[in-house]
């Protein structure tokens, strides 16, 4: 861009730290400073319930049980990462990371996602193994466990619930949990039709089922987080829309160069070069930006004024925007 200054063009960068506001309806972007006892009581919590689901697991030969507690094993590690995340992402710009460490939010909600494929590979393998030669299980003693798990999981998923639509890496933390309590009801329910009916294996089978919901549930994620880290427009980001808006701007004729991304998973930024004959002024800048901001969410605006539409940098054929 240092090469438009002999048109006498303004470049302005709008940052507006000042506690991100993003008008009515937009307080997302304070989620994550807000999540942080929700992180230690589910961690907390889930740790316990490893510990219990394993030796009961073992002690009842229950294949869902034990799958169970591997897969909240992975939701501990799941939640310490996002939590992990969500505390960085508050880190001061600095050196080389100059939008501080806020894509970690992203990193951690692609990472939760492996995590709950890699659990839920290992709870099919398992499964299938056990189907072809089913044990005995120890009901009782899987349901009052399964049960516990149920009531732990589905409260820690309750605390993640009110952020989970305006933040991909708190929707990560309450996909595990949710996906948890589902895995602890399944089992429940197969122990108990276990001792109804003596069906040994409906216990491997309830967790091949499960694992279907949890690999359901997991694709929005999945394919959010991938989308994010390749610095897509976040979802529901109408480019059409910010563009039409910029060229209705008073005294715009063009614009080119217009570029949508994520610097976080609450936070999102533009970058756009108005053709501006008659020049702008900062407070046509200014008042753009909020608008940005309060309309679609855009929080760091950066808009290059040029006076002149044959700068050398109009719009090649492989640019997007």
């Amino acid at each position: 861009m240092a090469g438009h200054d002999h048109h006498g063009h303004h470049a302005h960068r709008h940052h507006d730290h000042a506690g991100h506001d993003h008008g009515p309806g937009h307080a997302h972007v304070h989620a994550p400073a807000s999540f942080g006892k929700a992180f230690a009581i589910g961690i907390s919590l889930n740790i316990a319930l490893v510990v219990a689901e394993a030796i009961y697991g073992y002690i009842g030969n229950s294949t869902a049980l034990l799958a169970d507690a591997g897969h909240n094993l992975s939701d501990v590690l799941g939640l310490i990462v996002a939590w992990g995340a969500s505390i960085a992402a508050k880190r001061a710009p600095s050196g080389r990371f100059t939008y501080g460490l806020r894509a970690s939010t992203i990193l951690a909600a692609l990472a939760n996602a492996v995590f709950l494929l890699v659990a839920t590979g290992a709870i099919g393998w398992e499964a299938i193994l056990r189907l072809q030669q089913p044990e005995p299980v120890a009901g009782v003693t899987v349901m009052v466990v399964a049960g516990i798990g149920i009531l732990i999981n589905g409260f820690t998923a309750l605390l993640f619930a009110r952020g989970r639509k305006d933040d991909i890496n708190i929707e990560g933390a309450y996909l595990h949990m949710a996906a948890d309590a589902a895995v602890s009801l399944g089992v429940v329910v197969s122990a108990a039709l276990i001792i109804w009916t003596g069906w040994l294996w409906l216990d491997p089978l309830t967790s091949l089922v499960i694992c279907g919901v949890i690999l359901w549930s997991t694709t929005s994620l999945l394919r959010g987080s991938i989308d994010m880290s390749m610095a897509a427009a976040p979802k529901g980001t109408d480019l059409a829309a910010i563009r039409s808006f910029l060229l209705a701007r008073p005294g715009v004729s063009d614009i080119h160069d217009l570029h949508v991304w994520p610097i976080s998973t609450t936070e999102t930024a533009l970058t756009c070069h108005l053709v501006m004959p008659a020049g702008s002024s900062d407070t046509f800048l200014m008042e753009t930006a909020k608008l940005l901001k309060t309309s679609y969410r855009i929080g760091h605006a950066t808009l290059q004024i040029e006076t002149h539409p044959d700068n050398g940098c109009a719009l090649a054929p492989d640019d997007v925007v």
